[in-house]
């Protein structure tokens, strides 16, 4: 699809206009399903370390498995919003509906390694009485792979049509939902069994299909919606719109692994350490994922933004849209770094209990590492929304490559050699974390920066 020059462009107040009104309903579908972790967090952190370090386990496990799944719903957004671009409502339904099979056929796959999670914990070196309570967290959530992919695809299509406030209204009813669930599940409230660990996961579940029903039921019901008939003949298979999402979601998911993966990682290697270490750890991540959830937001705006103006042909608006959304990125990270300069032990105390004896240690340790996070806030926004404008120009494979350098190459080399050679423990791991965020961050924005002359516009 080549993408000619057009018109005179758009003023640049409609760009920031454009973006923030697609942005807004976006980062606060972001932070409302961030909401959802971090309450099961902080409950679980009431049941004591153990608890918590076991819920954050068994949280990754699942994450990174259903991240990969995310890839192909992304990769709808870009093919939905050139459709619609170019005025083809039958191509949004045709990206939309594939991306939905292949999102049926991926949940199938993994729920095989998701049963197995405490055998895959226990042989990447985990405490046993660790892995047994991350186990049985993933043996229960596991059933909810396949609804929150379809909310993953929802939001794909809603964020293209310009419904993404429905898509937030809802995923905060979820968000809302998830909470009362935790507090009766986990505790035993409203005469509910206490069920611990496994009671986040069944609360997670449970939010995660009343999402997904009430979207699919909107997407299908709405009257606005009508001319993209979105579930008709959703049976027909078009194979061309198969096979255009699997060559641009793998990619992608491979992508979102990479960086997951080196957090992920990072847990792993914190595990190593104890609870207390992997309990801090697991707070500050906490804490980073929820800043970085605008970003994010962004990412997933300049997509939809780019992608337009790449199927409506218009290379000047496309360049501001992009430019746009870095430049509203780079605010926003400076704000949240702020706030984990000023406010670390206020921040990190919401996620204890004071009774706690280990409570003081968890703070102590935390700190730091939300320290470090405030100061990779600017690159981790920036690689965020490098990978999204990326992709609203359908290009993953590439990208692909410059995370798995970033992320596995710099970052989780440097993070071991400085947590653990270097004997900086948790501080030098994190510091890892910042230097392959760094790199990626250059390495995308870079590539997009040279669209015209590496020919990113006229395939």
């Amino acid at each position: 699809m080549a993408v000619p020059n057009s018109a005179v462009p758009q003023p640049w107040s409609a760009h920031v206009r454009a973006t923030v009104v697609l942005a807004l309903p976006l980062v606060g579908t972001q932070l409302a399903q961030t909401a959802m972790n971090v309450t099961d967090t902080l409950m679980l952190g009431w049941l004591g370390a153990e608890g918590l370090a076991a819920g954050i386990l068994g949280t990754q496990a699942f994450f990174i498995v259903y991240i990969f799944g995310v890839g192909f719903s992304q990769a709808v957004m870009p093919l939905a919003a050139a459709a619609e671009g170019a005025g083809d409502a039958a191509g949004v339904r045709r990206a939309v509906r594939m991306g939905l099979w292949v999102l049926a056929l991926y949940s199938a796959l993994v729920m095989w390694p998701l049963w197995h999670a405490e055998r895959i914990l226990l042989a990447l070196g985990q405490e046993p009485e660790l892995a047994r309570l991350a186990g049985s967290y993933v043996r229960v959530v596991m059933w909810s792979m396949l609804p929150a992919l379809v909310i993953t695809g929802m939001r794909a299509f809603l964020s293209v049509v310009g419904h993404a406030y429905v898509l937030l209204a809802i995923i905060v009813i979820g968000a809302g939902a998830n909470g009362l669930l935790d507090y009766a599940l986990i505790f035993g409230h409203y005469g509910f069994p206490a069920l611990g660990v496994p009671g986040a996961a069944l609360a997670t579940a449970l939010a995660n299909l009343l999402m997904a029903l009430l979207l699919v039921a909107y997407a299908t019901l709405a009257p606005g919606l009508a001319r993209y008939a979105l579930l008709a003949r959703l049976w027909r298979p078009d194979w061309r719109a198969f096979g255009e999402i699997l060559r641009l979601g793998w990619p992608i998911g491979a992508t979102v692994v990479a960086e997951v993966g080196l957090f992920v990682s990072a847990s792993l290697m914190m595990g190593w350490l104890g609870a207390v270490p992997l309990a801090a750890h697991g707070i500050a991540v906490q804490l980073a994922s929820v800043a970085f959830m605008i970003p994010l937001g962004l990412g997933n705006a300049a997509t939809v933004r780019v992608g337009i103006e790449y199927g409506r042909g218009a290379r000047a608006d496309l360049g501001r849209a992009a430019a746009t959304a870095l430049v509203l990125a780079t605010g926003i990270a400076r704000l949240g770094a702020l706030a984990f300069w000023t406010w670390p032990e206020a921040l990190i105390g919401l996620f204890l209990d004071a009774e706690d004896p280990n409570a003081a240690a968890v703070l102590a340790y935390a700190v730091p590492l939300l320290l470090v996070a405030a100061a990779f806030q600017t690159v981790d926004s920036l690689q965020a929304v490098g990978s999204g404008l990326l992709r609203g120009v359908q290009d993953t494979r590439v990208p692909m490559l410059m995370a798995l350098f970033s992320y596995w190459a710099v970052g989780l080399p440097v993070a071991w050699a400085f947590g653990f050679r270097a004997g900086w423990g948790g501080t030098g791991i994190w510091i890892g974390l910042a230097l392959g965020l760094a790199t990626a961050a250059v390495l995308l924005n870079g590539r997009f920066a040279l669209r015209e002359r590496l020919g990113l516009l006229g395939r």
